[in-house]
């Protein structure tokens, strides 16, 4: 066999078996019956997940506030399929398979009884949640989403665009009609939960002004939602104090804050 089809057969091969590998939930409870749970979306462009620090160490945090925590590994396209091109000629994982397995996550963790249902998504997961709250179906779409330091255009100026090839593949990633359907902040109309919305504007991977198109597309449809910006914190910190600056952890306590307002409220209404 020639040494180019094996290498091709070889990344055909691994791109496979990360995407089955990717599809998974874990369940985080917190001691005692909690009333809120958060869908937990970890970021990594669509391509792979930082599954521990935007991942379990949220879980961690959410249950320490007494929130069940069930942390998404969605489909990605994968380190072989974004290093070598594999979708080219293999469709791998690319959308809608991401907001499907969202979906069916909602409506599994929404099974279980609890009073309020929320979704959180770091970067790549920030635009994946937004989508939910966009276009998930009304009887499954979370009370509330939480985008931290997301991706939210597909298609402006400051699209991230490793995470709109990662979503959308070699070859769609071109399509101007679907970019445009996915890009959040052209169509926050259709949102009808509360934002929570942070982001830093030294952000080095995903453009800080993703998230000001979102909080001014939120504003301009008077939709109810938060938004924080701080001058430093990078990105890719989740809710791990030193990975990011004393500023931007504060992301920490301004969402569990807003959280207990925002249950507190629906609770007396």
């Amino acid at each position: 066999m020639n040494i180019k089809i094996r290498i091709i057969a070889f990344t055909i091969a691994c791109s496979m078996v990360l995407s089955i590998q990717a599809q998974k939930v874990i369940e985080f409870l917190p001691k005692g019956k909690a009333k809120t749970a958060i869908i937990v979306c970890p970021g990594g462009s669509y391509c792979w997940l930082d599954k521990k620090t935007e991942g379990i160490d949220v879980a961690h945090w959410l249950n320490e506030n007494g929130i069940a925590a069930y942390v998404l590994y969605y489909p990605t396209a994968g380190w072989a399929a974004f290093a070598y091109h594999s979708r080219l000629i293999y469709r791998g994982h690319q959308y809608p398979d991401q907001i499907n397995a969202l979906n069916k996550t909602l409506q599994k963790v929404r099974n279980k009884g609890y009073q309020f249902v929320g979704a959180m998504g770091f970067s790549a997961g920030g635009h994946l949640v937004l989508t939910s709250a966009e276009y998930s179906p009304k009887d499954i779409a979370p009370d509330f989403v939480a985008p931290i330091y997301p991706v939210v255009s597909l298609s402006a100026a400051c699209t991230h665009k490793r995470s709109r090839r990662g979503l959308l593949g070699e070859y769609r990633k071109r399509n101007k009609m679907l970019c445009d359907s996915l890009s959040m902040e052209k169509h926050a109309d259709r949102i009808t939960c509360p934002v929570f919305l942070v982001n830093c504007t030294d952000d080095p991977i995903v453009n800080y002004r993703n998230s000001e198109l979102m909080d001014s597309a939120l504003t301009a449809h008077h939709k109810p939602h938060f938004y924080h910006q701080f001058k430093t914190g990078g990105h890719g910190f989740g809710a791990t104090a030193e990975k990011t600056s004393p500023e931007a952890i504060k992301w920490k306590s301004l969402f569990i804050n807003w959280l207990n307002q925002l249950i507190n409220r629906e609770i007396i209404e």
